[in-house]
């Protein structure tokens, strides 16, 4: 990675144009004569882009700001994209907007923030963003974030037509908020500068009532982000089969073999993975979140991997296989597999409109618990069992979540609106029913101990009943070995 020269970062344009270039210690260049800086200042093309056509989501987000206006009339709301954050010493985390703000604008860049003025009749919205980096003080080539370090950025009048805003400069922005008057809402924990700018202007509660409010706007999804959530559900059911044909190289190595050709196809066909990808192999399995993926993957074992493709527009799928590591499950593995699915089953029958939120996960709880009954693994009979939850020894979790630009989307919403909701055509779902016994479990068989099983799906709620997005990827234990089969020739 290249070093370079830097400049701090101007607050505003007039800093911007007398900004001093600040060395970098230990840096092998001492300082910059007057000669390159000039040099530098010149002998560069025009390239600036015109009649740009709007981004696919402009029109949905523009409704989604007109809803948001009529929700909160009067008052300027403003929702930050966040800054980059540090990963150690001077390298930082890649960059992703926070879901409010590219919900609302479709826009992705670091910095950004959405203001929407209260006039008459509604809200005029303002984009503020970083104009593309200054030439005349050596601000592109110098500082860290300039674009011959870190690529071009859009100009404002380019971010203008692609996004269908008025675009301003954000370095003017703290200043203006600092000397605003009149109610005002801000979605915290993203940028600390604009926190700052209003930190006189603002209540935690009225706050936390805008970003409930957004987090419930996305409940139930437009037919764009269904098209979104069916494109990474495709992505990433050919990353399982990745996945599947390279299977005896991760035996060769670790579940990291596993993960990083996974990744591989998020990055190819979507922006990144959505969430730490879930590779765990034999007893890991039974770790509900195993991010560490550095075990062994073993013949005989089961893999349990959950993953999924965030798209470029930033919706992630979440589908999870439990698989033979060698292509065949064992009678024991079998068994425990096949009463996931029925569990799994019976949770996708009972997603409909009209349904309650809960019903698939009592259904598929049901089922789970009828089986560990009737195997002796806990007494009977099975409402007791329900009653006292004493199944969740071995079911662990909730057996699904809303599903969106957030693997655990609209997790800000009320209860009354979401677990306690009646579900709607248009909200995207998980349906994950899980069996793990611990390897340490010594009141389980022996033949038990260390299998981990979870099989999750990716449903949409439709007029007349569901629609499962991953549904290319087989579920029932002999498609799965066949699947396999196949995959590996």
């Amino acid at each position: 990675m290249a070093e370079e020269l830097t400049t701090d970062t101007p607050e505003t344009p007039e800093q911007s144009e007398e900004q001093a270039i600040k060395q970098r210690k230990n840096g092998l260049y001492p300082g910059v004569s007057d000669e390159l800086a000039e040099n530098m200042q010149s002998g560069w093309a025009d390239t600036e882009l015109h009649d740009l056509a709007p981004i696919a989501q402009a029109e949905h987000t523009a409704a989604r700001r007109a809803a948001l206006s009529a929700r909160f009339p009067g008052q300027r709301l403003v929702i930050p994209a966040g800054n980059l954050k540090t990963r150690s010493n001077d390298t930082e985390y890649a960059f992703r907007a926070s879901t409010e703000y590219a919900y609302l604008t479709g826009d992705q860049t670091q910095d950004g923030v959405l203001v929407m003025e209260p006039v008459d009749g509604g809200h005029e919205a303002t984009l503020y963003l970083l104009p593309r980096s200054n030439r005349e003080n050596g601000e592109f080539w110098l500082d860290g974030q300039g674009e011959l370090w870190v690529g071009r950025r859009h100009s404002l009048a380019e971010a203008e037509q692609l996004l269908g805003l008025p675009a301003k400069d954000v370095r003017e922005l703290a200043a203006y908020l600092a000397e605003a008057t009149g109610p005002v809402r801000n979605v915290r924990g993203h940028d600390a500068g604009i926190e700052a700018a209003l930190t006189d202007k603002v209540t935690a509660e009225t706050d936390e009532e805008l970003r409930i409010h957004l987090s419930e706007a996305r409940l139930v999804k437009d037919e764009f982000e269904v098209s979104e959530l069916q494109k990474a559900c495709d992505a990433t059911a050919r990353g399982f089969e990745d996945v599947v044909k390279v299977l005896d190289k991760a035996q060769a190595t670790s579940e990291r073999y596993i993960e990083g050709t996974f990744f591989l196809r998020a990055r190819v066909e979507g922006n990144d993975v959505g969430y730490g990808t879930i590779a765990a192999s034999g007893p890991h399995a039974c770790t509900l979140h195993w991010v560490r993926n550095d075990g062994p993957v073993r013949a005989g074992d089961l893999l349990l991997f959950d993953a999924g493709v965030e798209t470029n527009e930033l919706y992630t799928a979440d589908i999870t296989r439990t698989l033979p590591v060698n292509g065949t499950f064992t009678d024991i593995q079998r068994k425990i597999y096949d009463a996931v699915y029925e569990a799994q089953e019976a949770g996708i029958a009972a997603v409909k409109p009209g349904a309650g939120y809960r019903d698939f996960h009592d259904a598929a709880q049901r089922v789970l618990t009828e089986k560990l009954v009737e195997w002796g693994l806990v007494e009977g009979p099975v409402e007791r069992v329900l009653e006292l939850g004493l199944q969740r020894r071995w079911t662990l979790h909730g057996t699904g979540h809303m599903l969106g630009m957030d693997v655990h989307d609209c997790a800000a919403a009320r209860t009354e609106t979401y677990v306690d909701t009646t579900l709607e055509p248009g909200m995207c779902l998980t349906v994950e029913p899980g069996l793990y016994f611990q390897a340490d479990d010594l009141t389980v068989p022996e033949e038990y101990r260390g299998i981990g099983v979870r099989i999750e799906d990716d449903i949409l709620v439709t007029a007349d009943g569901n629609r499962n997005l991953s549904a290319t990827l087989p579920r029932r234990s002999e498609d799965v070995e066949a699947w396999m089969a196949g995959l590996q020739g």
